[in-house]
């Protein structure tokens, strides 16, 4: 095991590790390979649950029933989820079809509607092919399993190019509980929320209105502060399920391994988010942004989000190109309080700008290490105490190629 100070990661573990959950993945027809393209997640025993949404004012109809099925108890037991197919922008025939998902679900698995959640990625603005969408969901309970972590988050999948899944264990009343987490992301991302789904499982015992507060503290940190091409798409979720089944204490703020769990779970969401920022459509790199010294946290976060969403900032990242002035310029455009006599700039460990003022630095250095896999810039105000960390890929010929002919 990688080991921190506060948890452990657990190198094969997924989100069926948590005890009390399954899951799986199959092919209905949805896509025209025979990838997975319809997924589930089960827990024992009505967990309690949380969600976060995508802030496009064009929510799609499998938020709104999650939404629904989430507020009559605070719980939910399972999660249909489908690729391939957004039904988003569908009406009336849309919300009709998220519904049918979610009873045609709760009937495979003998669950009340009410404990299902629904999720789907995909084209937007094409209505769901029903029967084979209901033909796969009555399969699903042969394909769902206790080791059947790989095939969701395969079913989950676009654009994407790799699965992103983790766990971590970490002592909770002296007894180990884990936090494992899944999701699919790659493009159309940007903060407040992106194109990504986001699924967490945990075998704490926690009451509902403490994980909401900690999944949205936690996601304004993780999952807010990625971007991959500025667009916020019509679908974005993360949703966590607690099944309860470790310790008989509850979890909550007050508890003194409440800390440590906070933690754990923030790993767990970071990992996640800097994984969908690395699977970037078309990205030959990670590029993270700090930024240090700012009078708030609101700011830190601002800047650090407009830093990272640059195109200019972006390109030259994939040109190897050590263009310091395009991150200045997107510090100063970033419409938060700026000391324009004090800012320091880095990339990597190259000093190019101190207090505001140019540093002759090694061009041929500066360049090599441009041409990583992972590319690091951090901007310190020396205005404040506040800092704030956003992730996101370099812009690349072949996102414009992958985007051309996405429906295609």
């Amino acid at each position: 095991m990688s080991t921190s100070q506060q948890y452990t990661i657990v190198p094969d573990g997924g989100i069926t590790t948590p005890r009390g959950f399954r899951a799986g993945g199959l092919h209905c027809g949805l896509k025209k390979t025979q990838r997975h393209d319809l997924g589930a997640i089960l827990c024992e025993v009505p967990a309690a649950a949380a969600a976060v949404y995508t802030l496009n004012a064009f929510q799609a109809a499998p938020l709104i029933i999650t939404k629904e099925s989430l507020a009559a108890s605070g719980r939910l037991q399972a999660f249909v989820v489908n690729s391939g197919n957004a039904n988003a922008c569908t009406g009336k025939q849309g919300e009709a079809d998220a519904r049918t998902m979610r009873a045609s679900m709760a009937k495979a698995f003998g669950l009340q509607e009410e404990l299902v959640g629904v999720a789907s990625t995909g084209v937007i603005g094409e209505l769901l092919p029903m029967e084979k969408l209901s033909q796969g969901i009555a399969r699903l309970p042969e394909k769902v399993t206790f080791t059947g972590s790989d095939d969701f988050c395969q079913a989950i999948l676009t654009t994407d190019l790799v699965q992103k899944m983790i766990c971590v264990q970490v002592m909770i009343n002296g007894q180990p509980v884990h936090i494992a987490g899944a999701a699919k992301g790659s493009g159309m991302i940007h903060p407040n929320m992106a194109t990504m789904l986001g699924f967490m499982t945990t075998d704490v015992k926690i009451e509902p209105e403490d994980l909401q507060r900690l999944l949205n503290e936690v996601t304004d940190s993780t999952f807010n502060m990625i971007t991959v091409d500025g667009d916020t798409s019509t679908n974005d979720m993360v949703a966590v399920l607690a099944s309860g089944l470790t310790g008989s204490d509850a979890l909550h703020p007050g508890h003194p391994d409440w800390a440590a769990f906070a933690a754990a779970f923030r790993h767990v969401a970071e990992f996640l988010a800097k994984a969908i920022a690395r699977d970037g459509e078309g990205a030959t790199k990670l590029i993270e942004v700090k930024i240090d010294g700012a009078e708030t946290v609101e700011a830190a976060r601002a800047i650090a989000k407009t830093v990272i969403g640059s195109s200019l900032v972006k390109s030259a990242c994939f040109g190897a190109d050590a263009n310091w002035g395009r991150i200045i310029a997107a510090v100063g455009r970033a419409s938060q309080p700026v000391n324009v006599e004090t800012v320091d700039i880095r990339i990597g460990d190259i000093i190019m700008m101190e207090q505001s003022r140019p540093i002759p630095f090694d061009e041929e250095r500066a360049t090599e290490y441009l041409k990583g896999d992972s590319v690091h810039i951090y901007v310190n105000l020396h205005m404040g105490q506040h800092s704030a960390t956003a992730w996101g890929c370099d812009l690349t010929y072949d996102y414009v190629r992958i985007n051309a002919a996405y429906r295609t």
